[in-house]
């Protein structure tokens, strides 16, 4: 009997956020086919998913997202261990650190198939010498990649210039969302209620919104910010500041995102860089406006006018009166945020997103003369 093919998921982190629900997204599609692994530092929501799926989950010690030197060798070396103890056929890796370190140790490990997920390029997401760092790294591993996946054209496009990523080896796949399973927006006729999703730390810019709400009149709005990170403490200051205290919720982390996504009239995601954001995604499918910066992939998912409003980077007026136009009209947010959620249904469903990824392992396989999975 020919064995299944063996699929190893590496990514940094197994904490909330975008790349993270990615690989949660696409766990169910590989079980029957793959003998499937996911390896990742910490404990969080990617490890319930991998626990949930029946896939094994190898915690990692060593690699973790800040650059060290000293750190980034004992996690490779980790890594090196890991891949000649399951002998993967294919690496999936995910995240920047992960992204770099294992594709390195898969090469020293003679992993065949080396892919790698870009969510956003390191050098984009970081300033200064790590930006730096991460182009240099990246451009190194671009020969050593087998295929770079970007989950948007702008990524892609981004990865081209910078040489991190040819032209040859590189494709588009868009994160996804499960339409059917988010709980539609109520849109009540209450206080307008406005909603952020994501980590707080950079490139996210929470502190932009915080600004942008206090241009708003006061009382026609609340607001939560779900999530959590470095940036907290600093977000605190300047609500208080502000004098925001009794408008602006700080939830922190929260198992409950398509509740409180429902529960809500507007979305906002004042990041000064991204990918394709799953936040977004999320957010259409619930059926809510969404006003965002447009950066990265963000203008390939909202359709400025149709099912949201895009504003320049770190442009506090600019993002303060797109949220103040969809507090004052309860019709123009309905309107958009069906429009959305259609986009979402159409565009960036489930099935074609799990079908991309089986059919690009399975021709790598194939090239290759490995076991490939089941139909």
């Amino acid at each position: 009997m020919t064995r299944r093919p063996r699929l190893l998921i590496v990514i940094t982190l197994a904490e909330i956020g975008g790349a993270q629900t990615y690989v949660a997204h696409l766990l169910p599609a590989l079980t029957e086919r793959f003998d499937v692994s996911v390896a990742a530092h910490g404990s969080g929501p990617l490890r319930d998913a991998a626990r949930a799926a029946g896939v094994p989950f190898f915690p990692l010690r060593h690699v973790r997202r800040p650059i060290s030197p000293w750190r980034d060798l004992l996690g490779l070396a980790e890594l090196i261990r890991l891949f000649r103890r399951e002998r993967p056929d294919i690496l999936h890796a995910n995240s920047s650190k992960a992204g770099v370190l294992g594709r390195l140790a898969a090469v020293a490990a003679r992993v065949p198939v080396r892919i790698f997920t870009v969510h956003g390029w390191g050098f984009q997401a970081f300033s200064g010498l790590a930006s730096a760092l991460y182009r240099w790294a990246d451009r190194v591993m671009s020969p050593m990649t087998t295929v770079t996946i970007c989950v948007g054209e702008g990524e892609r496009a981004a990865g081209l210039a910078a040489r991190t990523c040819r032209e040859d080896r590189t494709v588009v796949i868009r994160n996804a969302v499960d339409v059917t399973a988010a709980p539609k927006a109520r849109h009540g006729s209450g206080t307008p209620r406005i909603i952020t999703v994501g980590r707080l730390q950079a490139p996210k810019d929470p502190v932009t919104l915080v600004r942008a709400l206090a241009g708003l009149k006061a009382e026609s709005f609340t607001a939560v910010v779900v999530g959590d990170g470095p940036a907290r403490s600093l977000l605190e200051t300047e609500i208080r500041r502000l004098g925001l205290d009794g408008a602006v919720e700080l939830a922190g982390e929260c198992t409950n995102v398509r509740e409180r996504l429902a529960a809500a009239d507007v979305f906002v995601l004042s990041s000064s860089q991204e990918g394709l954001p799953l936040s977004v995604l999320e957010a259409m499918a619930a059926g809510l406006p969404v006003v965002a910066t447009a950066v990265g992939g963000i203008p390939e998912l909202v359709v400025h006018g149709e099912t949201g409003l895009l504003v320049p980077r770190r442009d506090v007026e600019s993002l303060s009166a797109a949220l103040a136009r969809l507090i004052a009209d309860p019709a123009l947010r309905r309107r958009l945020g069906a429009a959305g959620r259609a986009r979402a249904e159409a565009v960036f469903d489930l099935p074609s997103f799990r079908r991309a990824h089986l059919t690009l392992y399975r021709r790598e396989l194939a090239r290759r003369g490995l076991p490939l999975p089941a139909e």
